[in-house]
């Protein structure tokens, strides 16, 4: 059998100066293309697992971007996770670009912002083998 790939993609808008979120919407991609994430109890607990994955890594990446003075307008972000046959991870790619509202970034708050993401509750609890690769880019 051949690895699965797995695939969400973000859109925020943020309201203050906490980068609470004003507007959420994710997709997963599908045999059929894009389609809005619709979670509730019937929901395959593989793909609620990547989406706490995908939550965790949006929520520590909005609130240490305020932590360090930068106001978001929004964001995109895209999980991409390739597992084996027996659905294990082998990796996982999370990319978020974000516009700033207000507020200037320093290469040391970026780095600071992108090493918190890793250790968000979920990536935390991530198999050490797994390849966990985050990147944010500011708009």
């Amino acid at each position: 059998m051949a690895n699965k790939e797995f695939n969400l993609k973000l859109n925020a808008s943020y309201k203050d100066d906490k980068n609470t979120i004003d507007a959420l919407s994710i997709l997963v991609k599908t045999d059929n293309g894009w389609e809005d994430l619709n979670l509730d109890i019937r929901s395959p607990g593989f793909l609620l697992f990547i989406n706490g994955l995908f939550s965790c890594q949006h929520l520590y990446m909005r609130i240490n971007s305020a932590e360090c003075g930068v106001i978001l307008e929004s964001s995109e972000g895209e999980l991409n996770i390739t597992t084996n046959d027996n659905w294990e991870i082998q990796s996982a790619k999370i990319n978020f670009t974000a516009k700033i509202k207000s507020g200037t970034l320093s290469e040391s708050n970026l780095t600071y912002i992108i090493e918190r993401m890793k250790h968000c509750p979920v990536s935390s609890n991530l198999p050490k083998h797994i390849n966990l690769q985050n990147r944010v880019s500011f708009i």
